[in-house]
């Protein structure tokens, strides 16, 4: 089953069941008029949600063709979104950009962070900011989307919690991060608005790939035009989903509809940082690494950050090439005020 949340001018969008290839919609207004309302009543919802979507694979319903500009991110703004970092070499490579030693912990003990939630971007929706200076960054991730989980659910328990699967672009910007945590309490001017594929996905939806905490394909990540990163997803993940998702419940619950998030999907393969695309590696999720990697090989990173005018897309394809949750694509333009 795959469910968007198509813009109809209200805050929380038109939820919608979307056809496995994305080709077509059916409005899901009949069950729940909302994804929140959906996940708050996701025993009831998902089997009338998912035969609506088996009747529109099966032509039984006609359907509306789906335009993923049309979408919003599937929750346009949630009570909860904890971003991990599941992939340490990620860790690693920017905390040594910051000149900042790895603990021994960061492998055993997951980081997290609590983003703003409130205003996610939609899917095509550029990425406003105010200066470039500020160290614009994309970060392509996956998430996924839970019901209620009680709180000290176990690792073991927790993967049962998770009820949709899909893709992030993580913003950051990398020259405001040292600043904010010298002071000691963590990100937020350094974190903007987070942007969401047009469609998430039930896991059975994955097939073989999903194995109930990791996804087994590559994550691929363009910068105008020009393929950037395509790093695996379950490779040198050090923490699965069911991790994550119990580290965020230890000492709390997670309400239904609950996100969270993979971190910067970063593989090492050759044995050290990895390489870029054009050297025959599997490239980067994000700028900052490759920036890091240059400054380990000849002494100075050469890869700026985003600019005004430069595009990122985000997407996954399946084995046979097909667009498993649609595309995130958004061009950096300049904020000129309210």
């Amino acid at each position: 089953m795959k469910l968007a949340s198509l813009n109809d001018g209200t805050r929380d969008g038109q939820l919608v069941v979307v056809s496995s290839d994305l080709a077509r919609f059916t409005p899901a207004g009949t069950v729940a008029s909302t994804l929140q309302d959906a996940l708050d009543n996701w025993v009831q919802a998902a089997p009338a949600l998912g035969k609506l979507g088996q009747e529109l694979d099966l032509g039984m319903i006609a359907g509306t063709p789906f335009d993923e500009g049309a979408a919003l991110s599937p929750l346009p703004r949630a009570y909860q979104w904890a971003d991990g970092s599941a992939y340490v070499n990620h860790v690693d490579l920017v905390r040594r950009a910051r000149g900042a030693e790895l603990p021994k912990s960061f492998w055993t003990d997951p980081l997290m962070y609590q983003g703003g939630a409130d205003a996610f971007l939609a899917p095509r929706a550029p990425v406003v900011l105010a200066q470039e200076e500020w160290g614009i960054d994309f970060e392509a991730e996956i998430a996924v989307i839970t019901d209620d989980v009680p709180m000290g659910v176990s690792p073991g328990a927790a993967g049962a919690h998770i009820k949709l699967v899909m893709l992030v672009n993580d913003v950051s910007l990398r020259n405001l991060i040292p600043g904010e945590l010298a002071k000691g309490f963590g990100f937020f001017q350094s974190k903007p608005s987070s942007a969401f594929s047009p469609v998430a996905v039930t896991p059975d939806e994955l097939g073989a790939a999903w194995d109930g905490g990791k996804l087994a394909l590559p994550l691929v990540s363009r910068l105008n035009g020009e393929v950037f990163g395509r790093p695996r997803a379950d490779i040198d993940m050090t923490f699965d989903f069911p991790a994550l998702i119990a580290h965020a419940a230890r000492t709390r619950p997670l309400g239904a509809g609950c996100i969270i998030g993979s971190g910067t999907v970063s593989n090492r393969l050759d044995g050290g940082p990895g390489k870029p695309v054009a050297d025959g590696g599997a490239g980067y999720s994000c700028i900052a690494e490759q920036r890091m990697v240059e400054t380990i090989n000849s002494g100075e990173p050469t890869t700026p950050f985003l600019r005004f005018g430069d595009k990122v897309r985000i997407e996954m394809v399946d084995e046979t090439g097909a667009s498993i949750f649609g595309a995130i694509e958004q061009e950096v333009v300049k904020y000129t005020g309210p």
